[in-house]
């Protein structure tokens, strides 16, 4: 049987009852397609930093580095720990540290969701780059808490990465419909966004099979409200990725179906696994946790671990289960109810 290790870190309030919903759903695709997972958990948190002075472990990366993929809950507490800490401290490292530059992000409404649009049938791919543009940490203040403070932030974008998460985008649309939408900023910000745009128009010239639309982030995200159905695979920088996909979350049906995934393509590193709900302390060990997003997550990650039929039965049983009603409504279905109902489409 084959076996697939994987670094658990729950991380933060809900992030914990939804890995552990996680894993058991994961589990139980397993045992029907004939592959086991081997876990090891890490308590890498906010709790931890108040306890150590740091995210995670000065080896952390290294620990991590051995593993087939992560799987991460959720991190954050704000009362205790700025999210600037907590974001610097362990999500960004790793992304970066293992060259995780395309996250993936599936929007489309699942069986029994209503969303907030009158639109139906939506299926968009955003990838947003994930590992350098307005995110890269290049900056800094000087003349702190004088009149003459100056803050710095600057966003760095080079061919390669520009050229590598485009180029992910092109060979993810000529598996589906063969539409690439690439967002930017380009009457506004002249170098960076002209850049990008140069670089798409390059690309394009080896896809040809691929529709090309460039769009400006304004003018996209009215796109996704008023017409999602046209839209494909959607490519975007860092910062307009970010917001672009809680939109696409929003019209989905809210966070708790938003899944992703940070991957490393070129497989050189593991690639990491994650809900994008946030930690929602308010709830945490209360039961009320939607686990759709964090199980959906898990099927990507099966699915990049090579268990595409497991991956695809998941997402059957997570729509077999919204169908009927199940976790389509917040508080309508605790966390392990929606967990067995799915476990029990999962099992026919």
């Amino acid at each position: 049987m084959k076996t697939h290790s994987i670094a658990l870190i729950p991380g933060d309030g809900i992030g914990v009852d939804v890995t552990d919903a996680t894993m058991e759903v994961l589990t139980a695709a397993g045992e029907a397609h004939g592959f086991a997972l081997k876990t090891e958990t890490f308590p890498w948190s906010c709790e931890y930093y108040v306890e150590t002075g740091a995210m995670m472990p000065a080896d952390g990366i290294e620990t991590l580095r051995g593993f087939d993929a992560v799987y991460l809950g959720a991190v954050g507490w704000p009362k205790t720990v700025p999210d600037s800490v907590s974001l610097h401290g362990l999500l960004l490292p790793i992304r970066k540290a293992f060259t995780q530059y395309a996250n993936i992000r599936p929007h489309r409404l699942l069986k029994g969701v209503e969303g907030p649009l009158k639109a139906e049938g939506f299926d968009i791919l955003c990838i947003r780059e994930n590992t350098e543009g307005e995110y890269s940490g290049a900056g800094g203040r000087v003349h702190e808490g004088t009149a003459n403070e100056v803050a710095v932030e600057t966003s760095i974008f080079t061919r390669a990465g520009v050229e590598r998460i485009l180029r992910f985008g092109f060979e993810q649309a000529m598996q589906r419909r063969k539409h690439l939408t690439s967002v930017t900023k380009s009457n506004a910000q002249k170098y960076s966004m002209v850049f990008w745009d140069e670089v798409t128009k390059e690309l394009a010239a080896e896809y040809p099979e691929v529709t090309v639309s460039h769009m400006h982030i304004d003018a996209m995200a009215a796109k996704m409200v008023m017409a999602p159905e046209q839209l494909d695979v959607v490519v975007a920088s860092n910062l307009f990725g970010d917001i672009l996909t809680d939109l696409g979350a929003a019209i989905q049906g809210g966070l708790g179906f938003a899944a992703s995934a940070n991957i490393n393509p070129d497989r050189t590193a593991p690639s990491m696994f994650e809900p994008v709900h946030g930690s929602a302390p308010d709830i945490a060990g209360k039961g009320l946790a939607n686990p759709i997003a964090a199980i959906w997550s898990g099927a990507m990650m099966l699915e990049h671990l090579g268990e595409a039929e497991a991956a695809s039965a998941i997402l059957t049983a997570i729509e077999a289960a919204t169908a009927t009603g199940v976790g389509t409504r917040p508080g309508s279905h605790s966390t392990g109810e929606i967990t067995a109902a799915v476990i029990a489409a999962l099992k026919g």
